[in-house]
């Protein structure tokens, strides 16, 4: 018997797709390319913030790593570890955990970096640039390894550093004001 892997023409063909798993795919030129699970890391760092952030925007809007951005260039989607959505996003999500690039972009995503080049410059880069392209307003990077929070503000389509954390800086974000947390807390977390 012999498999063949479905390749896709469109972002729509696409998220018609059903293989019958719980699988996290990307879309990169036409094929499916699964996303491995997150390490245990990465999820406690995205719990304590996600924890941390649940009184102030309310568990409706939070959403871990299930949550799907259409996005252009490749791959055509991401998954980020956290993210804040709009409000108008909680009812339209009720069908597929998917916001498109027909929808306005959510308030903020979260990405905590994995040890490892390749995904240090996915975090840094790639995904940088299509979070700003995509218009979302503020990207933090949690990167474990150098025990610092960067979050970028969006300022005129383009990611400026609002400012980078370490030790037991309070955290401060454009979007959401000074929070009780700080940079050793949420790598602590991990």
């Amino acid at each position: 018997m012999t498999y063949t892997k479905p390749r896709f023409l469109s972002f729509e063909e696409y998220l018609s797709y059903d293989d019958g798993t719980d699988n996290l795919y990307e879309l990169f030129n036409g094929e499916l390319i699964e996303v491995p699970p997150e390490s245990g890391l990465n999820v406690e760092i995205a719990n304590f913030i996600f924890s941390s952030l649940f009184s102030i925007v309310g568990h409706r809007r939070l959403r871990g790593h299930g949550l799907e951005i259409e996005v252009r260039g490749e791959p055509k989607n991401r998954y980020p570890d956290l993210t804040i959505l709009q409000p108008e996003h909680v009812q339209l999500l009720r069908q597929r955990n998917t916001i498109r690039l027909s929808m306005v972009p959510p308030l903020l995503v979260v990405e905590v970096v994995s040890p490892g080049e390749l995904q240090r410059d996915r975090d840094y880069i790639a995904k940088r640039m299509q979070y700003q392209d995509r218009g979302i307003p503020e990207y933090w990077i949690i990167d474990p390894q150098q025990e610092t929070i960067l979050v970028l503000a969006l300022t005129d389509a383009t990611y400026v550093e609002a400012n980078t954390f370490k030790g037991d800086e309070r955290v401060r974000s454009p979007q959401l004001g000074e929070l009780t947390i700080t940079a050793t807390q949420i790598v602590a977390a991990g």
